[in-house]
């Protein structure tokens, strides 16, 4: 951005002008610099009733992104290369989004000088205008769609409509509810049929757990001596073993 000579109609001390023209220096090197922060608070130390400072701090607030304070200051700029500050009023308002602000001033800056960047941020504008009033139609068009789903007098037709359908005859009622018994008799008879074989199950298991250890050793002892009569050929002989209250189960017999 070229820097914006400032003309002065009083005398001042030479003091006074070496300050002014070094705070001027600092403000535009800081703003070349990227520290538009630091470039804005020395523009703003300076003489507000010259329009061209107030023109630069408006350039410096605006690259700090304080949109609202950068138009505040362009306006207060009017009759300083106007056709551009038009232009940057657009911009400041296309960053806050209100696209309608932002046409009128590309259009006012158009009108003055043509330019291709005014041109297609006039363009750009207006595709956003145009989009933002799609969506807020179509979410307009919902809400109605939405209130009218629920409004009274729907609500009140399809209370009509529910009683204007038939009703079921005694007897069909009387057959429904049959079925519906007889649904909840077999549902009730499986899970008694369930219920006893899970029952008899834990019996089966109980008894297989309860069997003595003297009845273990009896039952693995007549294998064993099967296993060895067949080995020998020989024919298979009932076997029972003697009782024994007094061995010691815990130890194998053989």
């Amino acid at each position: 951005m070229k820097r914006l000579a400032l003309y002065f109609l009083t005398t001042l001390s030479l003091s006074a002008d070496t300050f002014l023209f070094q705070t001027i220096e600092r403000a535009n090197e800081a703003y070349e610099n990227g520290e538009f922060s630091k470039s804005a608070k020395l523009f703003n130390s300076l003489d507000h009733s010259k329009k061209n400072v107030i023109y630069n701090l408006a350039n410096a607030e605006y690259k700090s992104k304080r949109y609202n304070r950068a138009l505040i200051y362009y306006k207060e700029a009017k009759g300083i290369d106007e056709a551009t500050r038009q232009y940057n009023m657009g911009n400041c308002y296309f960053q806050k989004e209100d696209f309608s602000k932002a046409i009128k001033r590309y259009e006012l800056s158009l009108h003055l000088k043509e330019d291709s960047d005014a041109r297609y941020n006039l363009n750009l504008s207006r595709i956003k205008k145009e989009e933002r009033e799609a969506k807020e139609e179509a979410k307009r068009k919902k809400e109605e769609q939405k209130k009218k789903k629920d409004s009274p007098k729907d609500k009140k037709k399809r209370e009509e409509k529910k009683k204007e359908e038939p009703k079921p005859k005694k007897e069909d009622k009387k057959k429904q509810e049959s079925n519906k018994s007889g649904q909840e008799n077999k549902k009730t008879e499986q899970k008694k049929s369930n219920q006893d074989d899970a029952n008899s199950a834990q019996k089966r298991e109980k008894a297989k757990k309860d069997m003595t250890e003297e009845e273990k050793m009896r039952k693995k002892e007549l294998s064993h001596l099967l296993k060895k009569l067949s080995k020998k050929k020989m024919p298979t002989l009932l076997y029972k073993t003697k009782e024994n209250s007094g061995a010691n189960h815990d130890k194998n017999p053989w």
